[in-house]
């Protein structure tokens, strides 16, 4: 006896990549502005050092040193860079050389 069983074509099952882009996005439009942020806190601590500002709130600690400031700004935008690759597709590479029209032999274009 043969029994031979029939499936009904259903949803593909699809594996994605990149489940979580639209969170890599966010995450990575809310990390350049506070980026800025570590950046002018670190002209601010730079300016005070100068004595060109007022004092810096921080004056004592890790975070009272500029070069860790600028150091935290450029950690946070290279995230930023990193997170909008992971969340962008992939460029879809369009052919820039345009193919030229190839006229019949007996047509009158």
């Amino acid at each position: 006896m043969l029994v031979r069983i029939q499936l009904g074509f259903g949803t593909k099952v699809r594996h994605k990549r990149r489940k979580n882009r639209h969170i890599a996005l966010a995450l990575a439009s809310l990390l350049t502005p506070a980026a800025v942020m570590a950046c002018v806190l670190a002209f601010w601590r730079l300016a005070a050092d100068l004595n060109a500002t007022g004092q810096f709130p921080i004056t004592d600690g890790l975070f009272s040193h500029w070069q860790v400031w600028l150091t935290a700004a450029a950690v946070l935008q290279f995230c930023a860079l990193l997170l909008n690759r992971y969340g962008n597709a992939e460029p879809v590479l369009q052919e820039s050389v345009t193919k030229p029209e190839h006229k019949l032999a007996n047509s009158r274009l």
